[in-house]
């Protein structure tokens, strides 16, 4: 049998998603408490590796189990054995043909900076956070020659392993309420920290720094060094990701709590609370 799970998690005190020899991993914490409900050992594969410090609303992974529990139980005795950062939203039996990093459509990412003259004490270690205001007009001007398919290597990180630096970017919205200003990022995929350099790039344009025609010639030039900064992994949240219909999936974003309880009480799918989140340094 195939399971799905949508997990969210607070990345603050994690080495990243994936699981890590000598360090604690969000893959490591889920793996252990889902062989504890199966009573075997359980390895699962996620829709999208995130880096030590970045959060998640609905990461969502696959596992194959022998073990015969109800979806409900897949959930509630995963989070029992779960820390309060980590928590499994749903469950939902899915076919072998699944797969929650190979059948996704897309992923939606977004990143939060607070634009205000004091530092988060709330936020910390959840947004990002500048003083100086912040121009959202000319932000999302620049984001225009971002959209569509592209060379990105000038937003990969060095140490990226993806074997092509093209990637279809889908959408990218810049908005502002009140004294918080979100990216919100779609692509069918992502390379190694592209969204942070993505938002680091912007943000030179919102401070006045760079034109917004500067955005262009960098992804022309495809040289990392000629972009932004990497914004700092506090901000940064999976939010999303997209299936193909006949997977049945459609919930598989952070709003879907509302159409699985409508659902319920379908035996695929279960949804548990929401977890706290813990403390860490923003950035100027």
């Amino acid at each position: 049998m195939r399971i799905a799970l949508a997990i969210e998690y607070n990345g603050t005190r994690y080495a990243g998603w994936q699981r890590q020899p000598h360090a604690d991993s969000v893959q490591a914490r889920v793996e252990a408490s889902l062989s504890r409900v199966a009573d075997h050992p359980v390895l699962v594969t996620c829709a999208g590796r995130t880096d030590a410090g970045v959060h998640a609303w609905a990461q969502v992974v696959h596992f194959d189990t022998t073990a015969l529990r109800p979806m409900r139980s897949w959930v509630l005795g995963a989070n029992a054995n779960l820390p309060n950062d980590v928590v499994v939203r749903w469950a939902a039996h899915v076919s072998d043909e699944f797969h929650a990093r190979y059948s996704a459509l897309s992923r939606t990412y977004r990143y939060v900076v607070l634009n205000r003259s004091t530092r988060p004490a709330i936020d910390a270690g959840r947004v990002g956070w500048i003083l100086a205001p912040l121009n959202v007009e000319r932000m999302q001007e620049a984001a225009i020659y971002l959209i569509g398919e592209h060379d990105f290597s000038a937003f990969r990180a060095a140490q990226c392993q993806s074997k092509s630096p093209v990637r279809r970017l889908l959408a990218l919205s810049v908005t502002r309420q009140g004294d918080r200003v979100e990216f919100v990022v779609t692509a069918n995929a992502f390379l190694h920290h592209m969204v942070r350099n993505l938002v680091g790039t912007l943000l030179a344009v919102g401070l006045g720094t760079r034109q917004a025609s500067w955005v262009a010639d960098v992804l022309a030039a495809g040289i990392r060094a000629e972009a932004g900064i990497t914004a700092p992994a506090g901000g940064l949240y999976f939010e999303s990701v997209r299936y193909p219909d006949h997977f049945g999936l459609l919930s598989a974003a952070p709003s879907a709590d509302s159409a699985m309880m409508h659902n319920w009480p379908d035996p695929r799918f279960a949804v548990d609370s929401w977890p706290p989140f813990s403390d860490a340094q923003g950035f100027r």
